[in-house]
């Protein structure tokens, strides 16, 4: 009875889980604020010490996670519509560099030394501080970069180019199967991806390890290494 119990509780707590977390919306890892980051572990607490809890009904449980998601998401609310919540709440951008000069002030200000400041800076493809014009902490502890005209990369606009058009790669094929909606979008169909793979010595898609498709450079196909 008390697998019974405990296996009804986890998958009831883990659809609640799984709505309250659509309802909040989906961030990646590295957009996550210090709130967001600890108001996961409280979510995901309330319902482990409650599974585990013999006092705690399932109702308990259930009304927890999903007080717990509203507040949640009346704060997300908040945030996205009051610039004053916004701020307090995920903090501002901070300059730290300005016009090649380091702000000591917005260091101090952020809990920043230099070593930590070259780390972020080198997290960019950047060495040297006197490549840099702005350099903007941001929110989630990244850091943005505006380099020197210098020091930047040319475009094609500064070289004088013709501009070409951009194609998006779409993946095909991934561990040896076919993604067919990939396939049918860009017009093709089972034969002519067929005759792409025999061009390129290989009879059946299962033997791709990843093949992709681009507009302007046709098919880029990886077998299966085998041993």
């Amino acid at each position: 009875m008390d697998l019974i119990h405990t296996s009804i509780e986890l998958i009831l707590g883990f659809i609640a889980l799984l709505i309250v977390t659509k309802l909040i919306g989906n961030r990646q890892i590295s957009q996550i604020t210090p709130f967001d980051f600890i108001s996961a572990i409280v979510l995901g607490e309330l319902l482990g010490n409650a599974i585990y809890d013999r006092e705690i009904s399932i109702f308990h449980i259930l009304y927890a996670l999903f007080l717990w998601g509203m507040l949640m998401l009346t704060v997300e609310m908040l945030t996205q519509k009051y610039l004053k919540v916004r701020g307090f709440l995920e903090g501002n951008p901070s300059i730290v560099i300005r016009k090649g000069v380091i702000d000591r002030d917005e260091l101090k200000k952020n809990r920043l030394d230099i070593n930590e400041l070259q780390n972020l800076l080198r997290q960019k493809d950047v060495f040297s501080i006197r490549e840099v014009e702005y350099a903007i902490l941001e929110s989630d502890g990244k850091i943005s970069v505006l380099k020197k005209s210098k020091y930047m990369v040319p475009t094609n606009e500064d070289l004088k180019l013709s501009e070409k058009p951009v194609y998006l790669p779409v993946t095909f094929i991934i561990d040896g199967e076919v993604l067919w909606d990939n396939v049918k979008a860009c017009g093709f169909e089972e034969e002519w991806l067929i005759k792409q793979l025999k061009r390129h010595g290989i009879d059946k898609p299962e033997d791709v390890f990843y093949a992709e498709w681009k507009e302007d450079e046709g098919m880029y196909v990886l077998p299966f290494e085998h041993k």
